[in-house]
Order: structure tokens, then C-alpha cells, then sequence
């Protein structure tokens, strides 16, 4: 005996998807997939970002100033014409000339070497003390915009404990706490920026993982990692990268400072800090220990701000159409 079409099962009709998830879980598929020949690839995505950061006049001029004293960093050792640390009083309070070409300080210690060694010093602390800050506060940021709940309140409410505070005075209280040294300043420093990171990763998070194809790619069940590389910190890195270049300069600023009051790097230690310090009870006599080195710290703090002030205008939304 036949069943009548009135008396079969009801097979479940497939859900209807409205046309904008349907374009976002399309969207996240093609996202996800393997890379095919018409893919950009990383050559054509550098191209793009240097063609932004061309058009900047500021950023090339920074990038300018600052490739020059990355240059001289690095020859250092080859242009040198003394070695940074050698004392010899004979030679004491010298003014430039042709043996010592910018002059010496009251050790007798040549002012020209002491400057590129110095150069090398204040660009190292400046890059490893962003770079440590960065990475610690893209890891609290990444935690509280993607966890949530009270992990978020509890994180966040540490990154408004770090922001309370002046970032000198964190490095202040963070160098009396682990001691001198270059290392010590490093460490503090990059605490003293662990709270701006942080919120501007957090930020970027709570916008990029509210987008449709970021919440498709989650139904489809995509695991918490390709998400987070593929998705969420191509989206972050740019306002990072033009954060940690507006704070290097002030990590330099902050670790000269710190040298000048003597709670930074030791003597005879070739930094900036210490060598404008020196000179200030010489300035009537020998102008040359403290201006040498504190115009050098003024150019290169200006050209990392406006590389900085570049790279903030290259990467801007409003820059897109240009």
C-alpha cells in the first residue's frame, strides 16, 4: 500500500541566509583560502605602503634625517677616530680641530666619537624598549578585546593603573626599583608603554572582530589562531607601527633625561644624557660638550616626528582616495 504525499516526513526546508551574510560568509571563504596566482603578494603590498608613505612630505624627510643617523650608528666603529671611552687629560676642555673635530669633554675624551657611539646607543634603547612595550601590550590587548568579560575589566583596569602616571615618572620609579644600567632603562621604559599599546589593540580589536566576514569566519569555524593572524593583526598593525614610531622618539627623549639626572646609563658609558649633563658646568668655556650632543638629539627627535606625524597621515582612512 503507497503512503500518500500528505503522510510523508516533512524534510526541513535549508535556511534562507539574507543576502548581506550570505556575501559575508562568501567573502570569508574566499578570505580564507589558499592564496591563488592572482593573490597581491608581500612585494605588491610593500609597493602600496611606500607609495602612501611617498606622498607625505614629512614622512620622507623623516625618514631622511632618521636613515642618517641609522647610517651613522652602524659605520660607528669604521669612522670613529678615537676609541668613545679613552681618557686623556692632556687633552682635556680641547676645542675642535683637526686631531679631535668636534672638540673633547673634561676627561679628554673625543667628542666626535663619543657622538656616533652615542647616536648608536640612544637608537638601540629607543627601538628594543618600543619593540618590548609593543609586544606586551598587543598581548593584553589581544587577550581583553577577544576574551572579554571580567579578563577585560581586570586587564584594562592595570593598563589605566600604568596610564595614571607620567611615563618619566613610571621610568623613574621602575629604574629605582631594578637599578642602573642600559638593560634596567630598557625594561623600564618599555613598562612605562605597555598601557598605550595596549588600549590601541584592544580598540582596534573590539572594531575589526565585529565586522561580517571576521564574524562569518567564527561560524565557520575557523580556530581562534588563523583568526587572530589572519584577520585581526593585519588590521591592528598599521596604527601600531605608527604609534611605536611616534614613541621612539620619546623613548630616546626618556632615556636621555633619565641619563641627565643620573639614574640612567652609568658613566663612562657614551650617551647623550650624560654628555649634555657634563657640559653644563663647562658651558661658558668649552659650549661644544653639551651642544654637540644636544643638537644632535634635537634633529633626530624632530625627524622622528615627522616620520611619526608621516606615517600617522600615509595610514589615515582619509589618505585611502588620495
Amino acid at each position: 500500500m503507497s503512503a500518500s504525499p500528505s503522510s510523508l516526513p516533512a524534510v526541513p526546508a535549508r535556511p534562507v541566509l539574507p543576502p548581506d551574510a550570505e556575501a559575508s560568509v562568501h567573502d570569508a571563504a574566499s578570505l580564507l583560502a589558499a592564496p591563488g596566482p592572482g593573490a597581491p603578494s608581500p612585494s605588491g603590498a610593500i609597493a602600496r605602503t611606500w607609495r602612501r608613505i611617498r606622498r607625505e612630505r614629512a614622512a620622507v624627510a623623516g625618514l631622511w634625517v632618521v636613515g642618517l643617523f641609522v647610517l651613522l650608528a652602524l659605520l660607528a666603529p669604521l669612522i670613529a677616530t678615537h676609541d668613545p671611552t679613552e681618557q686623556n687629560l692632556e687633552h682635556a676642555l680641547m676645542a675642535p680641530g683637526a686631531e679631535h673635530w668636534l672638540g673633547t669633554d673634561s676627561f679628554g675624551q673625543d667628542m666626535y666619537s663619543r657622538l656616533l657611539y652615542g647616536a648608536r646607543l640612544a637608537l638601540g634603547i629607543g627601538f628594543a624598549s618600543v619593540a618590548l612595550g609593543l609586544a606586551g601590550g598587543m598581548v593584553i590587548g589581544l587577550v581583553a578585546g577577544l576574551v572579554g568579560g571580567w579578563v577585560e575589566w581586570a586587564l584594562m583596569r592595570l593598563v589605566d593603573a600604568i596610564l595614571a602616571f607620567p611615563e618619566i615618572i613610571l621610568a623613574i620609579a621602575f629604574v629605582a626599583v631594578l637599578g642602573l644600567g642600559i638593560d634596567k632603562v630598557i625594561y623600564a621604559l618599555a613598562i612605562s608603554f605597555v598601557g598605550p599599546f595596549a588600549r590601541i589593540v584592544r580598540s582596534d580589536v573590539l572594531q575589526v572582530k565585529s565586522r561580517p566576514f571576521v564574524e562569518a569566519a567564527g561560524l565557520m569555524g575557523v580556530p581562534r589562531t588563523a583568526l587572530i593572524l589572519r584577520h585581526l593583526l593585519p588590521n591592528v598593525m598599521p596604527s601600531l607601527l605608527v604609534q611605536a614610531g611616534i614613541r621612539i622618539s620619546t623613548a630616546i627623549l626618556l632615556e636621555s633625561g633619565l641619563s641627565f639626572f643620573g639614574i640612567g646609563v652609568v658613566p663612562p658609558t657614551p650617551d647623550w644624557g650624560l654628555m649634555i649633563a657634563e657640559g653644563r658646568a663647562f658651558i661658558t668655556m668649552a659650549p661644544w660638550i653639551s651642544g654637540v650632543p644636544g643638537v644632535a638629539l634635537a634633529v633626530l627627535l624632530v625627524g622622528l616626528t615627522l616620520l611619526g606625524d608621516g606615517l600617522r597621515d600615509a595610514f589615515s582612512p582619509r589618505s585611502e582616495g588620495r
